[in-house]
């Protein structure tokens, strides 16, 4: 697997403990519910989810997968076929510190849902969260992707989470009351990477006029 430039991963936060970022293979995957565990913030189905995803691109767990000679992580890519893409931020040592998982919004013109970010608290203010946003964009402009879609809690342990993509560009777009449970709403938040197409009279979602 290659990793991102180190010197362009670190770039986001000066004087931050290098990261590096790569694509996830099956051996991190008891690596990533420990993350999703300790942030301390998702609910006990919310982390089966995860799980559930992790293991619906790379397969139930049948083995180790280890680091090759050369220091890097031996690449097993998600199938072509997968809806979901996972994305790591990794140390040195190639221990994950926090990953993020996207994928394209079924129906849509090449709107993408980013699932989750995800760091650890001990990697906490390393940069990670931004240097994976940043490489998850990144990625979607090469797809020439037109928006990436985020939902969250308006609960007040999220405030950081609603925060940090709010100094990233994302505007609130919609609001669903009371989606989660009562008082416990699911925000969503749409970041444009591309200008907004013109309008064109008369078309609309699969109806055109004659």
């Amino acid at each position: 697997m290659r990793f991102l430039s180190p010197s362009r991963a670190s770039a986001a936060v000066p004087d931050a403990p290098r990261i590096l970022v790569g694509d996830l293979t099956p051996k991190y995957r008891e690596r990533l519910r420990d993350i999703v565990v300790a942030t301390g913030v998702f609910r006990v189905e919310e982390i089966d989810v995860a799980i559930e995803l992790f293991d619906s691109v790379f397969g139930e767990p049948s083995g180790t997968v280890g680091a090759n000679t050369t220091g890097t992580v031996n690449s097993i890519n998600a199938p072509a076929s997968s809806d979901y893409f996972f994305l790591g931020a990794f140390t040195p040592e190639e221990e994950l510190a926090g990953f993020a998982c996207y994928g394209p919004t079924p129906g849509t013109d090449r709107t993408y849902d980013l699932y989750w970010i995800a760091v650890h608290p001990d990697a906490q203010g390393s940069g990670s969260g931004t240097i994976l946003l940043n490489e998850v964009e990144r990625r979607l402009r090469g797809l020439n992707a037109r928006m990436v879609v985020v939902e969250t809690s308006s609960r007040s342990d999220y405030k950081d989470t609603r925060g940090f993509y709010l100094r990233r560009g994302y505007v609130e777009s919609a609001r669903a009351r009371d989606f989660y449970a009562p008082a416990d709403d699911r925000i969503t938040y749409t970041k444009r990477l591309q200008s907004r197409a013109p309008f064109v009279e008369g078309i609309a979602h699969g109806v055109g006029t004659q």
